[in-house]
């Protein structure tokens, strides 16, 4: 795909559902007795590979133009899958699935794409097997396809070595299924999509800091559940409308959950011209509509913990760096290189073909702002996140920039390039 440089943005966009909600909904539908109703759901293949995965264990889904109605069977009605459960290119999928799992009364096999196969599955596996499950990565190098033959359960108290909802999120799941509380403490607070879905549902958890601890066997309830727009799309949108002079764009319908708005903050922080209108609750996620317009961004430091409230967002950080004035460092961000790609070594493969001046560093990026960028061939490595922060980096640099396997974005927001050409002067 070929973007030139924009002339302004304008006009107002409503970005698909958050990624993280939408599973979520989906998993905990699954296990709640009643049919869970899901609005604004994300048609993504992410989710739509959980959605398959709970198809293959009996749980019946309508999905609809709008909405999502999953008919649950109970915490213990799932059934044994006749086939491998395929998670596709969704870490949160086999992840999460793998605390469900762990439990049952039977036996599965996780598996998924090549980026999956490759990514880290000890950071769940190893609390599992100390609750008892028996998990095995049957490549023998800690990464799926994952064996997990369903045992009893038992509650612990992990402490996780870095903040990741994902393990915390798997934990707590299986947790469900214990002999006794289970207990998850970080070393600071990541995303809590997980704790507020699962009170929603009628779990019964406390928190006390970065520790969440989850009481067995809950009475899970169907619920109705409005999906927020996630952030981590809107973020495309706000970088493009500051960066992109004469711009002005109203997203509309954001989930702004303080573990998830790092990216606000940092925004800003560097002299981004962000509005938030219309605030109000969704069941237990709150949200806004955000004005942005075009604006001078001066560099900043990104590090600590306000980091997992925008290890999604760092790469289109990162181009909004480029254009800023001064030096931006991100520190404490060694999770980007076990995405879906080293989202650190792309990023300054990528900017440097741009003109950037930008340095990796073990745990993150030092980006000088000043060069003016250029359009360049933009390797994407089937990495969404970068296909779309390039995007944007393409709307305000000098020339034509190539994006190579542009249709990753296909993962998180299919209509990503029609919203993007549709604001476009």
């Amino acid at each position: 795909m070929n973007i030139q440089r924009s002339n302004g943005l304008k006009g107002e966009v409503k970005i698909p559902g958050d990624k993280s909600i939408s599973h979520r909904a989906v998993m905990l539908g699954a296990l709640a007795k009643g049919t869970t109703k899901i609005t604004d759901f994300l048609q993504g293949a992410d989710c739509l590979s959980t959605m398959e995965c709970f198809r293959r264990m009996g749980i019946q889904i309508q999905n609809t133009s709008g909405e999502v109605l999953v008919h649950g069977q109970g915490l213990h009605g799932l059934a044994a899958p006749s086939d491998l459960l395929n998670v596709g290119n969704s870490g949160t999928t086999i992840r999460l699935l793998s605390g469900i799992l762990a439990p049952q009364p039977f036996s599965a096999t996780l598996t998924g794409d090549a980026s999956i196969q490759k990514r880290p599955m000890k950071r769940v596996m190893e609390p599992l097997s100390q609750m008892g499950a028996k998990i095995e990565s049957l490549s023998g190098n800690g990464c799926a396809p994952l064996r997990i033959s369903g045992t009893p359960l038992k509650g612990i108290h992990y402490k996780t070595p870095v903040a990741s909802a994902q393990v915390k999120s798997c934990i707590l799941f299986a947790g469900m299924y214990a002999d006794g509380a289970t207990t998850v403490t970080e070393p600071v607070l990541s995303r809590d999509h997980s704790e507020r879905m699962l009170e929603h549902f009628g779990a019964r958890l406390t928190r006390e800091g970065t520790a969440v601890t989850i009481q067995p066997e809950p009475q899970l309830a169907a619920r109705e559940i409005p999906v927020p727009g996630d952030i981590s799309s809107a973020a495309y949108f706000i970088a493009a409308a500051t960066l992109v002079p004469h711009s002005e764009i109203l997203i509309r319908n954001v989930g702004i959950n303080p573990t998830r708005s790092g990216m606000l903050e940092v925004c800003r922080a560097m002299g981004a011209d962000i509005q938030y209108l219309n605030e109000r609750d969704d069941s237990g996620e709150p949200t806004a509509d955000l004005l942005v317009r075009s604006s001078s961004l001066k560099g900043t430091v990104i590090e600590g913990a306000i980091i997992p409230a925008l290890i999604d967002e760092l790469p289109v950080l990162a181009v909004m760096a480029a254009f800023a004035k001064g030096e931006t460092i991100i520190r404490n961000a060694e999770e980007l290189k076990v995405k879906e790609s080293d989202r650190i070594a792309v990023m300054v493969e990528n900017l440097s073909a741009m003109g950037a001046d930008i340095t990796g560093t073990p745990d993150g990026m030092i980006i000088r702002g000043g060069p003016a960028l250029h359009g360049a061939e933009i390797h994407t490595y089937k990495d969404h996140r970068i296909a779309m922060s390039f995007a944007v980096a393409a709307l305000a640099a000098e020339g034509t920039t190539h994006i190579e396997d542009a249709d990753c974005v296909n993962i998180s927001y299919p209509d990503f390039y029609g919203d993007l050409q549709r604001l476009s002067r």
